[in-house]
């Protein structure tokens, strides 16, 4: 199988994930699969960022250790990333700030001679790059004209100068795959809400979520959303409960600070039986923690947040062909059940670029929610068998819509008698009833590798790539609950039949995947964690699965 691994690094300015991007597209064009990691420092400049960009044949949702190709534009990119080098390895570099690259480029001189901006030095080193890969000029050409359509010129002439420096060194073979739209996860987020009939889009800018608000933002006019910035995190939660008051499909995004400051609203939306879908994109913590970097420490968070008990459906994709599809669902499901439903990722799948495919992008879109047929009077919260209250909306004739905080009646009057008090708590626990009704309709365990391992891995979120690709290399078999509240424990037990050993692979200290899978009866016999805001990649995968015994 052909693959390939290239490293772009530089300082916070010099354009390395956009760079990267091109990187990523120029693979693409030769039918490569793409996964694209994105490493950076919580500086606005300085600092070292850098991107990796791996395509395969096959898709591909982790990075590997080793890479073929270095594009350093300045010295800390050569000396920084050593143990990814091997023999082969080709270094691109910046000859003006590296003396000892093999394939220097005068970036300087180049940009001096088109009177091109410093930020185009990045163009030089991919004009280098696509030389010494043996790519076409016209796949370069082709690629920057329809990525970068303002300044395209003058950006090809830049790395048209250092195309021609070069003779090929290491060939990049093509692939018969046609390429496909290259997406982060963050806009697979945003692109599954507006599958599932997105109205509003809330959000409070904090990474790693704040890629969705700013798609779309820039996407708004196109398909007809409003999208709203408010002033912090309490009015994005109330904001958005208001506009589904009013009938207007909402979400939100944020990461675990955030959503901190979101769980009385929270809680409003589990009393008021108000439909909301709730992004919540981890990193590492606790408190500001690693801003810019990954981890799934908020599960058990997520699982009890807010005082008193409602109902609440949690999704965690496993890359972003999947974050399209769940997030699509997740909408239908918060208005089928009238609950809250949360999409949680994390900085690895939120911010790496994945490879889309358009044919499996199938809609889910449901019948729509329980809605009320005009009998009057109406009762928001009439207590039906399935605990689901028939949905009117201010300005509907003759209904007066009241939604409360308070325990309250049919009618949403506030009460505290001891009967009403049982009956409104026992309706909604019939809707909890319901929405495991409706999820075992859903694929909520996921299974690969070899399906008659007696070893498996049990795992969740963005290391589904990683373990995926270590059990085929050891032979072993992947359990992963897609769909984590409710927890499918009937899934869970028959995907285990078979399996002597389970190894539970996660990027948290505590193993919180594990102490859910424990509290339903389900022995794990080894924990394998990462909790230094990273992620595993393969090698490291399969050497810590080998440490434990398979």
């Amino acid at each position: 199988m052909n693959e390939v691994s290239v490293l772009i690094g530089g300082k916070a300015g010099d354009g390395i994930n956009s760079a990267g991007a091109m990187v990523a597209q120029l693979l693409n064009h030769l039918g490569y699969r793409i996964y694209l990691y994105f490493d950076y420092p919580s500086l606005i400049r300085g600092g070292h960022n850098f991107a990796i960009i791996r395509g395969s044949e096959r898709d591909v949702g982790t990075c590997r250790n080793h890479v073929d190709f270095v594009l350093a534009l300045n010295e800390e990119t050569i000396e920084r990333h050593k143990e990814k080098y091997t023999q082969k390895t080709v270094f691109i570099s910046n000859r003006d700030l590296i003396k000892n690259g093999a394939y220097g480029i005068p970036v300087k001189a180049i940009l001096a001679e088109e009177k091109a901006p410093v930020i185009m030095g990045n163009s030089a080193l991919i004009g280098g790059f696509a030389k010494a890969a043996g790519i076409e000029w016209e796949v370069v050409d082709a690629v920057f004209r329809r990525h970068i359509p303002k300044g395209a010129d003058l950006n090809l002439a830049v790395a048209k100068k250092a195309f021609d420096l070069f003779d090929p060194v290491q060939l990049i073979k093509k692939s018969e795959n046609p390429p496909q739209p290259l997406v982060s996860g963050n806009e697979a987020i945003g692109l599954g809400l507006i599958r599932g009939g997105l109205d509003a889009y809330v959000s409070y800018p904090m990474t790693p979520s704040s890629g969705i608000l700013h798609f779309l933002a820039e996407q708004k006019e196109r398909f007809g959303i409003t999208v709203v910035h408010p002033e912090n995190e309490i009015a994005v939660i109330l904001m958005a409960l208001g506009f589904a008051y009013a009938g207007k499909k909402s979400a939100i995004g944020t990461s675990g600070g955030g959503f901190c400051l979101m769980t009385e609203g929270l809680s409003l939306a589990g009393m008021a039986e108000i439909p909301i879908v709730l992004v919540v994109s981890q990193r590492t913590g606790p408190s500001t923690g690693l801003p810019t970097y990954t981890g799934q420490s908020d599960l058990q968070f997520v699982l009890h947040a807010g005082q008193g008990e409602f109902p609440r459906m949690i999704v965690a994709p496993g890359d972003a062909q999947e974050a399209l599809l769940w997030s699509e669902t997740a909408m239908d499901i918060a208005w089928k059940c009238q609950c809250p439903a949360f999409i949680l990722v994390d900085k690895t799948l939120s911010e790496g670029t994945y490879s889309l495919d358009p044919a499996a992008a199938r809609n889910t879109y449901g019948a729509g929610p329980l809605l009320w047929d005009g009998k009057i009077p109406y009762r928001r919260y009439e207590d039906t068998a399935s605990g689901l209250s028939p949905m009117a909306f201010p300005g509907a004739k003759d209904a007066v819509v009241k939604v409360n905080s308070y325990m309250h009646d049919e009618a949403g009057i506030t009460a505290e008698d001891a009967e009403i008090s049982n009956q409104m708590t026992k309706k909604r626990l019939k809707k909890w009833e319901y929405l495991i009704e409706v999820m075992q309709g859903y694929p909520g365990v996921l299974q690969s590798g070899k399906s008659d391992a007696s070893t498996a891995l049990l795992c969740w979120g963005s290391v589904k790539g990683v373990c995926e690709e270590a059990a085929a290399e050891l032979g072993l078999r992947v359990i992963r609950p897609v769909v984590l509240a409710p927890f499918p424990i009937d899934k869970i037990q028959k995907a285990l039949m078979g399996v002597k050993r389970l190894i539970v692979v996660e990027e948290n200290v505590t193993a919180q995947l594990a102490a859910l899978a424990e509290r339903h009866g389900i022995i794990i016999h080894e924990k394998i964690l990462r909790y230094d805001g990273r992620p595993f990649t393969v090698e490291d995968l399969v050497s810590r699965v080998k440490e434990v015994g398979i």
